[in-house]
């Protein structure tokens, strides 16, 4: 007469030289398959298992797979993606941004740029700067001018025509009608001197001229 296979036989485990080792929490494959075998082998036989608990027990570990791949995968791809923001962002360095940020950084030599932001079209616009103390160091009348964004630029020097010292300035502006003024918002130019990925592998920032930090996201143009 044939010997009855026992269930460890009938579904046998991978060898333990080809299990994945998994850490005390974890719950692998192999070690859910040796305690269902184990279930069945021990259950009273004048009780046995279920064959829908037997198979929704199989599809609970299935999905708590599932998941656990889509997970990883995810991992994955997160990953890449700032890898590739990274070398973006590489690509960035020694160009101008704008940002938010009315505050600029005037350098030894050339202009100081910024975008001012002009929702209808106005007959007298005027730029101000002014020092990291708050004095104001230069007026500069720019005229009438349509509705929409425009470029301006400041040559660093002060209303004596003496060019500042090299440093951050803040820029201001307005426009004037008739005997009603209206601030305009004005977006200073900034440099890109590195990048900076984060400790965490989470993102990327750019390090501004001025000690400033701004994620890709905050940047609004780029020149």
């Amino acid at each position: 007469m044939e010997a009855v296979q026992s269930l460890s036989e009938l579904f046998p485990t991978a060898p333990s030289s080809a299990r994945t080792k998994n850490s005390p929490d974890e719950l692998g494959q192999d070690d859910f398959m040796a305690l269902m075998v184990a279930q069945m082998e021990n259950q009273d036989p004048t009780k046995p298992m279920d064959n829908f608990e037997f198979l929704s027990q199989i599809a609970q570990f299935g999905t708590v797979s599932g998941i656990q791949a889509l997970q990883t995968g995810l991992g994955d791809l997160s990953s890449a993606l700032l890898s590739s923001q990274a070398l973006q962002a590489a690509d960035l360095v020694g160009r101008e941004v704008v940002t938010d940020s009315n505050l600029g950084t005037l350098q030894a030599e050339g202009e100081l740029r910024a975008q001012i932001a002009l929702p209808e079209s106005t007959a007298n616009v005027t730029l101000f700067v002014q020092d990291m103390h708050g004095r104001l160091v230069d007026t500069q009348p720019i005229g009438a001018r349509p509705a929409g964004d425009f470029s301006v630029s400041w040559d660093g020097a002060g209303a004596d025509g003496e060019r500042l010292p090299p440093g951050r300035y803040r820029l201001s502006a307005e426009a004037q009608s008739g005997e009603h003024s209206t601030a305009l918002n004005v977006y200073a130019h900034r440099n890109i001197e590195s990048v900076t990925v984060d400790p965490t592998g989470t993102a990327t920032r750019l390090n501004l001229d001025g000690g400033d930090q701004v994620g890709m996201a905050e940047i609004k143009s780029i020149f």
